[in-house]
């Protein structure tokens, strides 16, 4: 598997499948979430309502992900999932974890080679950059799956400067 990291707008991406920092609620919301239903149209938000109405009726749990349509944005599929809001005092590392490893199985179960990500969680959310960065490197990359290119779409200098830093760090792998 490839993993780069990209400066730029995710709803951008030719890829497979877009990744999604959703709210429970499946319904949109700001930042990333709010982008891609709004580049993505109607087809979005209706897939969604029905995932609402049907086996997601309390909302999409955090850590799972599920796929819809990308409507009109450049990719076939958006994988949305709910990262955790970071907490100081409780360790939610897994529930972010599990964001990045259940949205590759749902990218496999699609047959998505190709995957754009987020850094979930690390806006509203408040996780801390450096620590979401290596949560979300080191889980996907020690995640068995088909996908082949995984892309880190950042949406500011910052955010790509840590993802750097901290992919730079990693151990290669053989």
């Amino acid at each position: 598997m490839g993993i780069r990291l990209v400066l730029g707008d995710i709803t951008e991406q030719r890829v497979d499948a877009v990744v999604n920092a959703a709210n429970s609620s499946l319904l949109g919301g700001g930042g990333v979430d709010g982008a891609i239903h709004r580049r993505g149209g109607p087809e979005i938000l209706a897939e969604c309502r029905a995932l609402r109405a049907g086996r997601y009726g309390n909302g999409l749990p955090t850590g799972r992900a599920v796929a819809t349509t990308a409507g009109r944005l450049p990719a076939r599929w958006v994988i949305h999932t709910v990262g955790p809001v970071h907490s100081a005092g409780h360790d939610r590392s897994a529930l972010l974890a599990s964001c990045y490893a259940e949205s590759l199985r749902v990218a496999d179960e699609l047959g998505a080679r190709s995957v754009a990500f987020p850094a979930i969680s690390t806006g509203i959310y408040g996780w801390p950059m450096d620590d979401g960065a290596r949560i979300a490197l080191t889980t996907v990359r020690n995640t068995p799956t088909d996908v082949r290119d995984v892309r880190f779409v950042l949406f500011d200098t910052r955010a790509y400067a840590v993802f750097a830093e901290v992919l730079d760090g990693l151990p290669r792998q053989s």
